[in-house]
């Protein structure tokens, strides 16, 4: 009877182990390979970006809010709509306004007409005193020629006694008339018609009223979006009353807030890249650091955190950031303010300063200059028309010369 065969050993085990070898081995060369290229990227570039997406835009919101008290007549702009520098806004009814400015200009012609008269009474006043000099010298001559004949008994001593009382009342006249020319010219000395005191008493008045009068209408003072429009035409508005905002969008930044671990090296200046979620990531927005917010968002915060109760959780704190963006993506994909943004700085280069070195922005517009140069224009020609004509364009020329002057000096 046959011995029943062994089967054969299975070479499966065997190679199974050896492909499962070469996996792992070359599952842990690709874990190097991952591990080295990171720590490269860490090194040569991932370590000098600092990211985040708690980042929002803002920008300047322009209240737009009246200076006298008046009532509404017309609203010439809307939420959503585009304004230019100097664009009406709103009209407030000019009526009380009007009725004070004329009353200051008629004020004005007067005092002006006043003044006039005050420099050609000192004409009148000197020709007075011409007259009593010429007669008290007639006087003196009589009173001489009578004392040369009256040791001849021709002229009894109640004719030179007269004579010699029409001198002393010549002399009083003269005197008279010398300190009324000199109280005139107290009121004149040293000024024009123009640069008088009562003239620029009356001028000032009509500045003010034509400044209250000018400020009925109510101008953009930047180009932007209107926003916040709450004022209706009949309202009855007061100075300080918010009626609407304007936006200028073309201005707007971002406020980044990085965690306080993340400003180590972060500088003014340093390039940033950012993305805003209303366009996505295919469009980038480059800018510069400008400056950093003097205290985190807690300490600003209506009740900021009471940590020296004790009783406290420690929670890393978030500084605002400000980021410029570049005004040319801005001009390409605009933005609003509000939108979440995606913002990421690169600090490799810390040669910038912080807190130091930031630089002042100044925000300022001229829409409302013209107003104080029409109002000089106006007293100039009040008082050019009522100052003679004879002095009609020298008066104008020097009321227009003294007007800017105070103006610019009250600016």
């Amino acid at each position: 009877m046959s011995t029943p065969q062994q089967p054969a050993a299975n070479p499966q085990p065997a190679n199974a182990n050896g492909k499962r070898k070469r996996l792992m081995a070359l599952l842990v060369v690709v874990i190097l390979i991952a591990a080295v290229a990171y720590g490269l990227y860490y090194f040569l570039d991932a370590r000098f970006h600092e990211s985040t997406d708690d980042a929002y835009v803002n920008g300047n919101v322009v209240q737009i809010t009246p200076q006298v008290t008046g009532t509404v007549v017309a609203v010439k702009a809307d939420d959503t709509q585009t304004v230019k520098a100097g664009d009406p806004l709103v009209v407030l009814d000019p009526a009380d306004a009007r009725v004070a400015l004329e009353q200051a200009e008629a004020n004005l012609a007067q005092t002006v007409r006043q003044v006039r008269g005050l420099f050609a009474d000192d004409s009148q006043y000197e020709a007075q005193v011409a007259q009593r000099e010429s007669d008290l010298k007639r006087a003196q001559d009589d009173l001489h020629r009578r004392m040369q004949v009256a040791q001849t008994g021709a002229v009894s001593q109640e004719e030179i006694s007269h004579a010699r009382d029409a001198v002393a009342s010549a002399q009083a006249a003269l005197n008279a008339a010398e300190q009324q020319l000199a109280a005139n010219r107290a009121l004149t000395a040293n000024t024009t018609i123009s640069t008088h005191p009562n003239v620029m008493s009356a001028a000032a008045k009509v500045r003010d009223a034509y400044l209250a009068n000018a400020r009925n209408v109510l101008p953009a003072p930047v180009d932007g979006y209107v926003a916040k429009r709450s004022v209706q035409v009949g309202q009855r508005v007061s100075p300080g009353t918010p009626l609407m905002s304007v936006v200028p969008l073309n201005a707007v930044w971002v406020d980044a807030n990085f965690k306080e671990v993340q400003l180590n090296h972060m500088r003014i200046g340093q390039p940033v890249e950012m993305t805003a979620d209303v366009y996505g990531s295919s469009v980038v927005y480059h800018g510069k650091v400008v400056g950093f917010s003097a205290g985190t968002g807690s300490a600003f915060s209506l009740l900021p955190a009471q940590n020296a109760t004790g009783n406290w959780i420690k929670v890393v704190q978030r500084l605002p950031v400000r980021v410029e963006i570049d005004p040319a993506d801005l001009a390409k994909h605009p933005l609003r303010i509000g939108l979440s943004m995606q913002v990421d700085v690169t600090v490799k280069d810390e040669s910038g300063g912080q807190l130091g070195n930031a630089q002042n922005t100044v925000y300022q517009t001229n829409v409302f200059d013209h107003y104080g140069a029409d109002a000089d224009a106006e007293i100039a020609r009040i008082i050019a028309e009522n100052a003679g004509s004879n002095a009609n364009s020298k008066t104008a020329s020097t009321a227009q010369k003294a007007m800017a002057s105070r103006t610019a000096k009250l600016m």
